[in-house]
């Protein structure tokens, strides 16, 4: 029997279809079904949660609290930007909060790369555990496949600062990157296991999620605990935060995916932010030592930016570092514009979360970046 045109172009369509599925890598099939990143995405993933201790320390509101106004364009910016939640802390207080689009200060949002500025801040709680000698320690003794040349050359501080030299792919677009592989697929340790070093470590500033990903690696094998459950350990109880974080995870009991998707809310992002402006001492409790945070959050200006070929002025060990009006201040930074800004001059804290972020780069960092601090600053010094 004779298929018509329309009929035969049917056939043809679901032939393809049901061949694309059987040949098409798990990862793949995933990012042609979700299309783009999104922070609501730890729906779609398995979780591991991330405890709160007995001893919850919820922030005190300013006497003056949310009684500042937005100037009319600092608004439109957050707006345009679709901002879900700015807030600022100041001396230990909340003076401003606002949320959009029905999240509130409990919301769970993906946290995207922010979450290696956590990865960092938690190697330095495992050097203080006695997990980990120091950053100097090679990265092979803690993964075997990094025992042999070339790749036994690579120590954590190359880790910390982005500068392995490894063949991680960066890339967002493509649909093929060891990236999308990372955020999709369903073996992401695997998947770093396999890097190579093709490049002299210690020498370049090259951006590389794989490098966050390793340090957990080296996190799990030194401390023999999940990356989430030593967050609660050294940073969620300790820190008092209120609300359980979620870290998404490449399957079902599976490994964080800890280059990005920490999942908490903005009150919680900033007990983050209120340990490195108190440079880890919490209540009279030193939680990371002084001289680790105080390294993190100093540029390694040391190596050489690969895409300028100047001395790296804005990045430390999983900070960046951003120059505004004379002020070094640390942060960290999520693709959508997940930030968590540490004001220490005005002893305050910023979180700004949201679903964009500028694509416009000043010295590195995003534009937008510069104009939530703006704002925070006038209302800080009010």
């Amino acid at each position: 029997m004779k298929l018509s045109k329309k009929k035969l172009i049917i056939t043809l369509a679901i032939a393809s279809s049901a061949l694309f599925y059987l040949v098409t890598p798990s990862y793949l099939k995933n990012a042609v079904i979700y299309l783009f990143p999104g922070i609501d995405d730890y729906t779609i993933f398995s979780n591991r949660k991330i405890e709160i201790g007995d001893k919850v320390r919820p922030w005190k509101t300013a006497g003056n609290y949310n009684k500042l106004k937005l100037k009319k364009k600092e608004r439109e910016t957050l707006e345009n930007y679709k901002s879900i939640a700015y807030l600022i802390i100041k001396n230990d207080s909340i003076l401003y909060e606002e949320y959009w689009d029905n999240y509130s200060n409990s919301s769970l949002s993906n946290s995207f790369s922010a979450a290696k500025s956590v990865v960092g801040l938690l190697i330095g709680a495992a050097i203080d555990d006695g997990y980990i000698e120091s950053i100097d320690q090679k990265v092979g003794e803690f993964i075997p496949e990094f025992n042999n040349p070339p790749n036994d050359k690579l120590k954590i501080k190359h880790l910390l600062t982005m500068s392995s030299g490894s063949n991680w792919d960066e890339s967002y677009t493509s649909p093929t990157s060891l990236t999308t592989q990372a955020y999709y697929g369903n073996n992401i340790t695997g998947l770093v296991s396999d890097l190579k070093i093709t490049d002299v470590p210690g020498k370049y500033f090259s951006y590389k999620s794989g490098d966050t990903q390793l340090l957990s690696l080296v996190l799990k094998n030194a401390t023999e605990k999940s990356l989430s459950d030593y967050a609660s350990e050294k940073l969620w109880k300790p820190l008092g935060c209120e609300r359980e974080a979620l870290w998404s995870l490449d399957k079902n009991n599976g490994t964080e995916k800890a280059y990005c998707c920490l999942n908490s809310n903005a009150r919680d992002f900033a007990k983050i932010g209120e340990l490195v402006l108190k440079d880890g001492l919490i209540n009279n409790k030193q939680i990371i030592s002084k001289d680790f945070i105080q390294s993190a959050t100093s540029p390694a200006n040391y190596l050489i930016d690969s895409d300028d070929n100047k001395p790296v002025n804005h990045y430390g060990y999983q900070w960046w570092i951003i120059n505004h009006e004379g002020d070094k201040i640390p942060y960290a930074r999520g693709i959508l514009g997940q930030y968590i800004f540490v004001l220490k001059k005005e002893n305050a804290i910023v979180v700004r979360l949201g679903h964009k972020r500028s694509k416009n780069l000043i010295d590195h960092h995003p534009s937008d970046c510069y104009e939530y601090l703006t704002t925070a600053k006038r209302l800080l010094n009010k």
